[in-house]
């Protein structure tokens, strides 16, 4: 039978299992068959008294019924270029953007990044971010006017140009041949800014009362990495309302808007702030005059198979009288969330809590900081890799005195330990009584059991941090860092079980395990044996398996953040044997590896 000892031996490798398990299923693994399945049907509800327009595509939705148009079917799926190729387009030509405007309705429907590919091969393609309504994957911009007399969603719009470019706005304009003439004046910078400028004169005998909105519009829900510490979906600052995140299935379960059929999130009179769709690296968002007042929303509807997602900004209403011209002026974010460029936004424009584009995540007092470390160093030496293992030296030198008091009582732990066994001994029986002799004996020589896990507790948020730095900054993807890593954002690409591509096949993702987490296998490995066995069978095993465990856990996170963590245990170890040599205490490395391989004596004959 087994005995007490095994029977824990046995839980505590079941334990580990678990955790290896639960990490991977509920944090390290991606979630994209449950969110392809979260997809409940839109729901209907009643209407006021007097019915309300359904909302057109590409029109705000808004709790007044007044101020909705009617309701315009989506053209069907074609190729992306067939979809462009519907409507005369004027260019869109700068240092980071290239793509189109359509003159049919007026969007900003053709966007891609320039300086951003699809893998890390160069000569791979553009990454796309936005696509016109009738393609696969439409994804777009729009601002303008609704009410009586505002331009139909099709309407053809006339350009006094044919590129814009940073130093070539573009003016559109369009008359309604009832009185109304609408001008769209759009600007461009050298990065992912555009500023749009709507103005609206009243050439007619009656006055016209128009509001002002602008959108992100995104058909289909995409795909998503699905991880629980990435957002992905709808973002934005309302006002005091504060930061506001929405995936894309948890818009879906909203309730229906008061007077509408679309699901989604109003917030009334907020001033300041932006309102967009984010993906991991991109993002798209309508950022309103900074302090004026606006209705903000998120709405989710469906239209046969497909769910239609938008950002809508919709502005107090404008009586513009005869003779008189009203405008409004708007900007359109549509690129890479690159840090240091956001930041720049929210200085110079004015944008509220801009920075919160970029996923920092709870902890982003020390995620941001770590960035910028992380960058400073970068810009000094051009490897973000390099940049990893520095900050690392710094983290170590700001943390070295709790860690030196830690050791030290370590090292105080290791110089009783005779003691210890002697009273584990002598009260095998008498476990309260073999408790209450050991806090004695702690209290005598002044020690501190649980000194040894504050390194590994005070690492946790800095760990933390540091992943999310990893994780969903735009500057670590395609970061190489030397040899066979080319991007420090993605795993090891490299596997231990098909000889690390020695041998001429893929290997199944959970045994995907890579150059760099066996090295940080290894020296966790070593970091455990600096000190001597506890003797405790539980916790000797716990601490036995451990390095495996995590070097399963971590084959599948980023591989600078992998570096980082070998780089860190290694720096440990170092540290650890310097203090316990200056204590005059036996450094337990040598003597705990030759145990590993020395025949255990047989038990004594009866």
């Amino acid at each position: 039978m087994f005995n007490q000892d095994n029977k824990n031996l046995i839980l505590a490798i079941a334990l580990s299992v678990a955790v290896l398990i639960g990490w991977n299923y509920f944090v390290g693994g991606p979630q994209l068959e449950k969110q392809r399945q979260a997809q409940p049907t839109a729901g209907q509800q009643a209407g006021p008294t007097v019915p309300s327009p359904a909302p057109r595509e590409g029109q705000p939705s808004t709790p007044n019924p007044a101020t909705l148009p009617g309701n315009a079917a989506a053209p069907a799926a074609e190729t992306r270029e067939t979809a462009l190729a519907r409507s005369p387009r004027v260019r869109i030509d700068t240092p980071a953007l290239v793509g189109s405007i359509a003159l049919k309705g007026g969007r900003i429907d053709d966007v891609s990044l320039r300086k951003y590919h699809e893998t890390v091969d160069d000569k791979s393609p553009l990454i796309v971010l936005l696509s016109p309504s009738g393609s696969p994957t439409p994804y777009y911009a729009e601002f303008g006017w609704v009410g009586a007399g505002a331009p139909a969603p099709d309407a053809l719009w006339t350009a006094n140009g044919d590129v814009l470019s940073p130093d070539r706005p573009v003016e559109l304009s369009h008359d309604n041949g009832a009185g109304l003439v609408f001008r769209r004046r759009l600007q461009v910078d050298d990065k992912f800014m555009f500023t749009v400028q709507d103005t609206v004169e009243n050439k007619g005998a009656a006055p016209a009362t128009l509001y002002p909105y602008g959108l992100v519009s995104r058909h289909g829900k995409p795909p998503t990495q699905g991880y629980y510490v990435l957002h992905e979906g709808m973002i934005g600052v309302v006002g005091d309302q504060g930061l506001q995140e929405y995936g894309y299935a948890t818009l879906d379960k909203e309730g229906v808007i008061p007077g509408q059929t679309t699901r989604g999130k109003v917030w009334n009179g907020v001033t300041g702030g932006f309102l967009g769709i984010t993906d991991k690296y991109w993002a798209a968002a309508v950022l309103p005059d900074q302090v004026q007042p606006y209705q903000g929303s998120y709405t989710s509807r469906q239209e046969g198979p497909t769910f239609i997602y938008q950002a809508n900004v919709l502005s107090d209403a404008k009586t513009i009288q005869p003779g008189a011209t009203a405008d409004i002026t708007q900007r359109l974010f549509a690129g890479a969330k690159e840090v240091q460029q956001v930041d720049r936004y929210e200085t110079a424009l004015g944008i509220k809590k801009f920075d919160l584009l970029i996923d920092w995540g709870w902890f982003y007092f020390i995620t941001k900081p770590m960035f910028k470390a992380l960058d400073f160093f970068f810009k000094m030496f051009g490897n973000f890799g390099v940049s990893i293992l520095l900050v690392t030296v710094i983290l170590k030198a700001f943390f070295l005195p709790l860690a030196n008091r830690s050791y030290r009582s370590m090292a105080k732990m290791k110089a009783v330990q005779p003691e210890m066994v002697a009273i584990r001994a002598r009260f095998k029986d008498d476990k309260v009584k073999q408790q209450q002799e050991m806090m004695a004996l702690y209290k005598r020589d002044k020690i501190n059991p649980v000194a040894g896990c504050w390194p590994i507790l005070i690492q946790i948020p800095v760990f933390f941090a540091l992943y999310k730095v990893l994780f969903v900054t735009i500057e670590m993807r395609h970061a190489p860092f030397f040899g066979w890593i080319r991007d420090l954002a993605a795993p090891d690409p490299t596997s231990l079980f098909n000889l690390f591509g020695l041998l001429p096949f893929t290997v199944p993702e959970f045994l995907h395990i890579g150059v760099w987490p066996l090295v940080m296998g290894v020296t966790m490995f070593l970091q455990m044996k600096m000190n001597p066995e506890p003797p405790d069978p539980v916790q000797k095993a716990m601490f036995s398996y451990m390095p495996l465990i995590f070097t399963f856990m971590l084959a599948s996170f980023p591989a600078g953040l992998v570096i980082y963590w070998a780089w860190n245990n290694l720096l440990s170890v170092s540290q650890q044997y310097v203090i316990m040599r200056r204590n005059g205490v036996k450094v337990e490395l040598w003597d705990n590896l030759r145990g590993m391989f020395a025949k255990k004596p047989a038990p004594a004959k009866g």
